[in-house]
Order: C-alpha cells, then sequence, then structure tokens
C-alpha cells in the first residue's frame, strides 16, 4: 500500500463485497500485523466471520486508507452494548484526519441498529482522541491482545441526539 497525497477524507462506507472486505482485511493487517506487531501472521478472529459483525471502510481521495469493525455484544453484557474495535489507518493517511470519521460512522452505525452504548479497547496514546469525540475512560489501562489498553464507552443515543 503506497502512501497517499495529504487529502481529507472523502468518506466511510459499510464493507458489502468481497472486493471491500479484501481492503479492510488489508488495512489491519498492514497495521496490525506489520506495523504494531499486535498479531503474528493475523489479526482475524471469530468476529470476522459474524453475520452481526460490520467491517467499515474509510476512504481517502477515493482510496481505501482506514477500517473499523463493531459488533453487538452477546448475552451476559448489558442489552444494547456493541464494541468497537480494529480501528486502523494507514500510515501515509495518518494525517488525513481519517480516525474521526471512522469512530463517527461506527457510532452513528450502532446507534442507528438501536445500540445503547459502546465500548472500546483504546490504545494508550490515543485516550486524548476518543475523549474529544464524546468518550469516557473506564478505569485503570488493562492489558488487551498483549499490550496496555484503556476501556473506554460512549453513550451512543447521547452522540445520536448530539449529531
Amino acid at each position: 500500500m503506497s502512501a497517499a497525497p495529504d487529502l481529507a477524507p472523502t468518506g466511510c462506507r459499510t464493507a458489502l463485497t468481497a472486493a471491500d472486505l479484501d481492503q479492510v482485511l488489508a488495512i489491519r493487517r498492514a497495521v496490525f500485523v506489520e506495523e504494531q506487531s499486535l498479531f503474528t501472521g493475523t489479526d482475524l478472529d471469530d468476529r470476522d466471520d459474524d453475520p452481526a459483525t460490520i467491517h467499515v471502510v474509510g476512504t481517502v481521495g477515493g482510496l481505501a486508507a482506514g477500517t473499523v469493525r463493531l459488533y453487538p455484544l452477546e448475552p451476559g453484557h448489558p442489552e444494547g452494548d456493541w464494541q468497537g474495535d480494529r480501528l486502523a489507518v494507514l500510515p501515509g493517511y495518518r494525517s488525513s484526519g481519517l480516525g474521526a470519521p471512522l469512530v463517527r460512522f461506527a457510532v452513528a452505525t450502532a446507534g442507528e441498529l438501536g445500540g445503547a452504548r459502546m465500548v472500546a479497547h483504546v490504545q494508550m496514546p490515543n485516550e486524548v482522541f476518543f475523549r474529544r469525540l464524546g468518550w469516557r475512560r473506564l478505569g485503570d489501562p488493562e492489558i488487551y491482545v498483549g499490550q496496555p489498553h484503556l476501556l473506554m464507552d460512549i453513550d451512543l443515543q447521547a452522540a445520536r441526539a448530539a449529531s
């Protein structure tokens, strides 16, 4: 994946085709496996095959440059809880500001689907970014995929009303 010119984000959409999903997985592999070494070989898990999981493609200049996935949490969690994870923007596109539209798209989508709250394990350097988007920190850092992360959440209906 090549570096991009400094362009503004052009949109976010649900990944509906096999080509979209291939782009999502290529972005995740580039960021989580190759760049950050959070996973060895692949970051794929059972969530990727779950039909309730929504994969999102973020574009810059019409090119796939970022992704996020979201899904409703199973029984045992409060009803209406969703998880957001695998937020990734390719290094050459990070200056575009694509991360915020990806997070906002995930929050709006879960809210439109009746979600009450979204949770995410956020890498510690990204806490301020998420706070600026209306998220709040829940407790102390914890180890998630072998690295310190913060559990954060956002009220989906309040976020929906504010937009």
